[in-house]
Parts: structure tokens; C-alpha cells; sequence
């Protein structure tokens, strides 16, 4: 049996691999959509909306006009705005119905996932794989010490705050001005 220690060592490790895997011109290629977009609409389903939710916030701090689809507030999308979803085990209904959407209205469609050979990112402008394992995947080959997809959802996580951090020298967005953003209703 391992310490905790030892598990936050494993688990750490899986992740850091994970993201470390992601394609950097793949990389490039979000952050520049990213910077370059009007409106910029993120959705996923599960724990991975959670981080969608997460990554739109950030989004929103540096500046961006961001929403999460679902949201009352979300504005409907069309030409110079980013559909950006995750389907990390390359497919959801709601997803793929998004993506068809959005993209006969005119948006851009970027999607985040481990099975970039999946009907979501196939459909999509710009795919973005982070290769870990998911709930499509977590019962074949070497299982990850952590549950079924939280290894993709926590390589979300790290990728999307290194993204944050590109996107905000693309943006020359100043840390004391993210914060500025920051809600005062907590």
C-alpha cells in the first residue's frame, strides 16, 4: 500500500507526463485562436465542464469576452468567435450538436481531448489532444492510479492555466489587472 505522499507523487507524475505529451504547435495554434477571437463560448460535460467553467473564468480575468454555453448569460456565437469544447473521450451528443451549431452559424470550433480521432474533434477547426486516459479508455491497458477520467481532468487543469499564461504574454495582459477582474462577491 503507498503513503499519500507517494500517491500525490504518482499522480503528480501522470499528469505532468500528460501535459507534457500535448503538441506544442497544437498548443500555438489554441492560444492564437484564443487571443484572435471576438467571443469565446466554452462547454464540456461532467468533470470536464468543470474545468471548461474554470478555464472560461481565467479567460474572463485576462480580459476575454467569455462565457460558459449553458449559462443564462451566454450570447449566441457567430463569425470571429471560438466554440471551444472538451471531449476527452472524443465524443458526446451535446457536444457534437454544439459543434454543428456553432459552426453553421459562422464560429470557429476548437476542441480539447484525449481521442482526437473521435466525431467531436474531427469536426472541429483546431483539436488540442491531451493524451490521458478517460472514461473510454480506463478499463484497457495501464490503468492510472487515479479513478477513470480524473487524469485527463486534471491534465485539463494544468493545461488550461498554461495556457492562461500564454495567452496573457500574447495579450500583454498585466497579473495586477487579471486580479482587477477578480469578483469582490465571494
Amino acid at each position: 500500500m503507498q503513503t499519500l505522499a507517494q500517491q500525490a507523487a504518482q499522480a503528480s507524475d501522470e499528469i505532468r507526463a500528460a501535459v507534457a505529451a500535448v503538441d506544442p504547435k497544437a498548443f500555438s495554434a489554441i492560444v492564437a485562436e484564443l487571443a484572435g477571437s471576438r467571443r469565446i463560448l466554452c462547454y464540456g460535460v461532467g468533470r470536464e465542464g468543470l474545468m471548461m467553467r474554470a478555464l472560461a473564468m481565467r479567460l474572463y480575468h485576462l480580459g476575454c469576452d467569455a462565457h460558459v454555453v449553458g449559462d443564462m448569460s451566454a450570447p449566441p456565437v457567430g463569425a470571429s468567435d471560438l466554440l471551444l469544447v472538451s471531449a476527452g473521450p472524443g465524443e458526446f451528443s451535446t457536444v457534437s450538436a454544439l459543434i454543428g451549431v456553432a459552426r453553421q452559424d459562422g464560429a470557429r470550433t476548437a476542441c480539447f481531448t484525449a481521442q482526437p480521432d473521435g466525431a467531436a474533434p474531427r469536426a472541429c477547426n483546431l483539436v488540442l489532444t491531451i493524451p490521458a486516459q478517460t472514461m473510454a479508455d480506463d478499463e484497457t491497458g495501464a490503468p492510472s492510479l487515479l479513478p477513470m477520467g480524473s487524469l485527463y481532468e486534471g491534465a485539463m487543469y494544468l493545461t488550461f492555466e498554461l495556457l492562461v499564461l500564454a495567452l496573457r504574454t500574447t495579450l500583454d495582459a498585466a497579473p495586477a489587472t487579471m486580479r482587477a477582474r477578480h469578483t469582490n462577491l465571494e
